[in-house]
């Protein structure tokens, strides 16, 4: 049963990062070079998406590590379990604090209600989302390595 559970964690998590991975290196600067304000309307449709399934993601992500790294305790990677998901935890708090304010306003501009700063905002966003991109490869990584 643990092994169950700990392939089934680190898939989730795995794909949960080529999710954020396509965001941050593909779709964002794709929509980011088209010409004017084009790509706004797919950053905002992508901010109520991807809003309202990542959180659960995130956090369906965390509390499999949690429940891997109580079961497995007494196992050889218990450690790297531990540490991934207490880098699991960083992910989640950098996006209540940091991303999911920025996303909360995105979601709600139009091309004719834009804030003069919004590619500011955008800018911000990315540069977040980089580091927490970061942050949840470290922590695939040692569920990894953990499971081998």
């Amino acid at each position: 049963m643990l092994n169950a559970l700990e392939v089934f964690t680190t898939v989730v998590v795995g794909v949960m990062v080529g999710v954020e991975f396509s965001v941050a290196f593909f779709v964002n600067p794709i929509l980011g070079g088209l010409p004017g304000d084009n790509g706004l309307r797919g950053r905002t449709h992508g901010a109520r998406l991807l809003g309202a399934v990542m959180p659960f993601w995130h956090i369906g992500s965390l509390v499999l590590a949690a429940v891997w790294a109580f079961a497995g305790r007494d196992d050889d990677g218990a450690v790297l379990v531990v540490t991934a998901a207490a880098l699991l935890i960083l992910s989640v708090v950098m996006s209540i604090l940091l991303l999911v304010p920025i996303n909360n306003r995105v979601k709600t501009w139009t091309a004719d209600g834009l804030p003069a700063d919004w590619k500011q905002q955008m800018n911000h966003w990315d540069r977040f989302h980089y580091v927490r991109v970061a942050v949840i490869i470290a922590a695939f990584a040692l569920l990894v390595t953990a499971l081998a």
